[in-house]
């Protein structure tokens, strides 16, 4: 179900259902209001400059864009969502496929949250990690967040927050797709999360290659990067540089 009134293509692999907007790759632009802020911002500034120029790659409706921007950071928010973008206030906004995006310029520091080094399709990762080669500065700083070490292990899981709760509700290989053939056959997951609040309910499908620290470091290197450092105790939070 693609929201009340609207139809989603979505990309193989990926689904969505609940009120409102969802995007091709089964995000909920209501909910994505909705979730809150965590450690983004903190480790962020841990690693920017104060005040630095910011290429945020997938802002989605700016739960850590706005935040950034109030700790005075300059912000260039990506993504390909019209919608998501409509709820982004006070930041240059840019509506374009990160793997297209090519703005003439480059940034002291680029961020790619969300997991989004684990997107099932190789081609997508690569084209990820050359937009975000192609948008560093000399010296400059790529800020990576990865799937926790267990993220597809014991479940389902259940996380409680104030107002919701998160499910984990299943990952499975996934084998029906293009990308899962080949050399790359090996490891897509098909996710299912769920998110429950007093007065709606979303579900979301997604695919997550897993990537240990080897990998991590082998498709930084098809791209030109290297890791540097982890900038949190978890392995969630990395920081890249240009090779």
């Amino acid at each position: 179900m693609a929201g009340e009134g609207t139809t989603t293509e979505y990309r193989p692999g990926y689904g969505a259902s609940g009120p409102g907007a969802l995007t091709p790759d089964g995000c909920a632009v209501e909910l994505y209001t909705r979730l809150p802020v965590r450690d983004e911002p903190d480790v962020i500034a841990s690693v920017a400059p104060p005040g630095a120029r910011l290429l945020e790659l997938g802002c989605g409706a700016g739960r850590v864009t706005h935040p950034l921007l109030e700790r005075g950071f300059d912000v260039t928010a990506v993504d390909e969502s019209a919608a998501m973008l409509d709820r982004v206030r006070g930041a240059r906004t840019v509506c374009s496929p990160i793997e297209r995006l090519d703005l003439g310029e480059t940034f002291p520091v680029v961020l790619l949250a969300s997991f989004l080094i684990h997107a099932g399709d190789p081609e997508v990762r690569r084209g990820l990690l050359r937009a975000c080669r192609r948008h560093l500065a000399r010296g400059g700083s790529l800020l990576l967040q990865r799937e926790p070490a267990d993220a597809h292990d014991h479940l389902p899981r259940e996380r409680h927050d104030e107002g919701f709760t998160t499910r984990i509700v299943s990952s499975v290989p996934y084998t029906k797709g293009p990308y899962t053939k080949g050399p790359y056959a090996e490891g897509v997951r098909q996710v299912r999360a769920e998110y429950e609040f007093p007065d709606a309910t979303w579900t979301q499908t997604f695919l997550s290659r897993p990537l240990d620290d080897e990998a991590f470091a082998a498709v930084l290197a098809e791209e030109g990067l290297r890791p540097v450092e982890r900038l949190s105790e978890d392995g969630v939070w990395w920081r890249a540089a240009a090779a």
